[in-house]
């Protein structure tokens, strides 16, 4: 039962780590990897992301939009899985559920059409409210001032209930028989979510944050790339975008790898930081 999941594993997971050499050649299409020479000096391609007019400011804007999603993006499906879980009313929770984790399966595109129609300077309709209230359009999606509020708060709504599934099924696994003795003590509910509910999913929480940690230098490239255009790139412009620009587009492979590893070897030193830091507490995952 094990072996498809571990075939899977190796192809699409290590055996294209052999590709990381690239980040110290000068690669070149038709010589393939083995067939390059070897970048002299060997972090030749590290070098020029580096000493780049732009690296302080693509680092700035990653870490900055990564954290943001993380302090706005971790409490709100604990509230959401905690009401759904309070909830008596079955065919309420199955709707709310529902209509909460449908955008989840929505593309990026889809949601900035849905943005457009809200946003927009010339026809959004908050622009149409604001100006029916006697007040000036605003340039939501080309304001430096509202550009990140919007990236996070669209990735927040569109996983929020998605989110809320993982809290939900942890909270299914916590003894009905630590309910029921809170009850005959007479505890609130919202004691009963204190002490018990929470609590009985705190590895959860840990986990899903140790995960997130892991991811704080991608930021969301798809979202980021749909969303932000020039007059953002400012506060919008981050490591990956800038990697397709100028690796990707202009087949810079070598510098893309070279941006990658340094992504991977922090956001590695962050998990295995924040693993340790949690088996103080008891809730390191491994």
């Amino acid at each position: 039962m094990l072996l498809p999941g571990l075939i899977y594993y190796v192809i699409f997971k290590y055996i294209p780590m052999y590709g990381v050499i690239i980040a110290f050649k000068d690669y070149q299409i038709l010589d393939g990897i083995l067939g390059s020479h070897w970048a002299n000096p060997w972090y030749k391609h590290f070098q020029t992301f580096f000493n780049s007019p732009y690296f302080s400011q693509l680092l700035v804007n990653t870490l900055l939009i990564s954290i943001y999603k993380l302090v706005f993006g971790m409490v709100p499906p604990i509230v959401m899985a905690l009401l759904l879980n309070e909830c008596r009313l079955r065919w309420f929770k199955s709707v709310v559920q529902t209509l909460t984790y449908m955008p989840h399966f929505l593309s990026w595109v889809i949601i900035y059409g849905i943005l457009i129609a809200l946003l927009s300077q010339n026809s959004g309709i908050v622009n149409n409210w604001i100006e029916d209230a006697g007040g000036n359009a605003i340039g939501f999606m080309s304001s430096v001032d509202y550009f990140r509020t919007i990236l996070v708060s669209s990735e927040v709504w569109k996983d929020l209930g998605w989110g809320a599934i993982i809290y939900l099924a942890a909270m299914t696994a916590i003894d009905p028989t630590l309910y029921e003795a809170a009850r005959v003590d007479g505890a609130s509910r919202v004691r009963m979510i204190w002490h018990i509910t929470l609590p009985g999913i705190r590895t959860v929480i840990v986990l899903m944050l140790i995960l997130k940690l892991g991811h704080i230098m991608d930021a969301g490239f798809d979202q980021i790339y749909i969303l932000y255009n020039v007059q953002v790139y400012e506060v919008a412009d981050i490591l990956d975008t800038w990697v397709f620009r100028t690796g990707l587009q202009q087949l810079n492979f070598s510098l893309a790898a070279a941006v990658g590893l340094f992504k991977s070897v922090i956001g590695l030193v962050l998990v295995l930081g924040s693993n340790q830091l949690s088996k103080k507490w008891g809730e390191g995952v491994w």
